[in-house]
């Protein structure tokens, strides 16, 4: 929610539902079946909603204004999305839980290191922290589910090995949809109450399969098809980064953190909302997400940590490793003239540095304080938001997410740019498809906003004068 005029009203929001314990402190269930879980939870959720709609359906969440409707809808309240939200001051909440504190109570391979993101998958599922057990069973169970049929293969194999990354995994998920269980089901005729089980079934393959598919596009365009089989020793994090080729225990516990911190941004982000807006048309999760992915693919959205990359390195390349900060200011001020963005700094929502970019500065602090290019990107931090506060045209002048990952990927081996959407992609099914199950669980509707053209907005303004 951003600053504008709409605050009292998302404060009486945020009573409204904290009343009814949407903000309550998960804690650790008991028992590692999730689907049973998930079978406790829903009617009482599903309850929840009934009565919200009953109790307070007819409450004001605020005014739109020109502004928003012309600004991409930027402030509006108009999406349900239980997994995480997004605050413009604190960040990012997954289930309520910040990253710093998902980073102590979720399981992690050892004491101190990064989060599992199966920990996640459950916590944003359950709305519970998960024991170890659980996570471990969770893990075994995404291992089972993880198999990629030969023609997945075939149709990526189809496209020239020159087709970018983000072009070959969405090839590769909508050939998955062909195993879709929802589709079957509701070909079948399924009652509507009951479509969250094949959705259920649909997303566990879904997040168990696409590292596969990921790892095998990384290998056929970098590393001449060579490619490495699953490892089913290691978890979901480990294993995706061993079969892209890497098997340092350091690359396998950022795996591990980029996957958690990138998998759920709330529901407005572009491909949070494609895939939840394709899924109100009862598409199943396969289309849903490889609709999600498309958007991802934006320069504006996932694409922009490719960007962030080649931007630094073109800093290199003309300036060195050494530049000072004054010769850096130089550089930010010929990229801000010649109309051009300097990428990795600024949010649609956030006012504030990303806390997912802290702490990816912290892992970096701990592993690679001496990286000439991530002493670059400290200089940025320092230098990019005076220069953006300057121009007065940013509400935000901090640096997001994607100003600090590709540094760490390109530290640890991972230099070939163009594929780092390919990660975010990966990560994303989990935030996605753990909502898409939330959706059909609460029976959600059809999104279907209303438009207006230039015209009617200025008969109506000219009333109000």
């Amino acid at each position: 929610m951003e600053s504008n005029g709409n605050d009292e009203s998302a404060n009486m929001l945020m009573k409204t539902v904290a009343l009814l314990g949407w903000y309550s402190t998960p804690h650790v269930q008991n028992g590692n079946d999730i689907r049973t879980h998930l079978k406790e939870l829903i009617p009482e959720q599903q309850a929840r909603l009934k009565k919200i709609k009953s109790e307070y359906g007819k409450v004001q969440l605020g005014n739109i204004t020109v502004d928003m409707v012309l600004g991409g809808m930027r402030g509006m309240t108009g999406l349900l999305w239980e997994t995480s939200l997004l605050d413009p001051d604190e960040g990012i909440r997954f289930r309520g839980l910040s990253i710093p504190e998902c980073q102590k109570v979720l399981p992690a391979v050892k004491t101190g290191g990064e989060p599992l993101p199966e920990g996640l998958l459950w916590l944003l599922l359950t709305g519970k922290v998960p024991s170890k057990e659980q996570v471990d069973a969770l893990s075994a169970e995404l291992r089972s589910r993880a198999t990629i049929p030969d023609h997945v293969y075939k149709a990526i194999d189809a496209l020239p090995i020159t087709a970018h990354p983000m072009t070959q995994f969405t090839t590769g998920v909508m050939a998955l949809q062909v195993q879709s269980e929802f589709s079957k089901a509701y070909e079948s005729g399924i009652h509507k109450s009951k479509y969250w089980e094949p959705t259920f079934e649909d997303t566990l393959s879904l997040i168990a399969q696409v590292p596969s598919v990921a790892a095998y596009i990384y290998r056929r365009i970098y590393k001449n098809g060579k490619i490495i089989p699953a490892n089913d020793s290691l978890d979901y994090g480990g294993n995706f980064a061993h079969m892209l080729g890497f098997d340092s225990p350091e690359m396998q516990e950022l795996m591990r953190l980029y996957v958690t911190i990138h998998s759920d941004h709330e529901g407005g982000n572009v491909s949070a909302h494609t895939g939840h807006l394709v899924a109100s048309a009862l598409s199943d999760p396969y289309l849903s997400f490889a609709a999600a992915l498309n958007g991802l693919a934006g320069p504006l959205h996932g694409l922009a940590n490719q960007e962030v990359l080649l931007w630094i390195k073109s800093v290199v390349n003309e300036c060195g490793e050494n530049i000072s900060k004054d010769q850096l200011k130089d550089y930010v001020w010929k990229t801000l003239n010649s109309g051009k963005v300097v990428p990795g700094f600024g949010h649609g929502v956030l006012r504030k540095t990303d806390p997912r970019y802290m702490c990816q500065r912290e892992f970096a602090l701990k592993h690679l304080p001496d990286d000439p290019l991530f002493q670059l990107v400290s200089k940025l931090y320092d230098v990019v938001p005076p220069i953006l506060t300057e121009l007065g045209k940013v509400k935000n002048p901090w640096p997001n997410v994607d100003a600090h990952s590709g540094v760490l990927l390109n530290y640890y081996g991972l230099t070939e740019a163009r594929y780092y959407t390919v990660l975010f992609g990966v990560s994303r099914a989990i935030g996605i498809c753990s909502q898409l199950i939330w959706d059909r669980a609460l029976g959600l509707p059809l999104e279907r906003p209303k438009s207006v053209t230039m015209e009617w907005l200025e008969k109506q303004c000219n009333k109000s004068v």
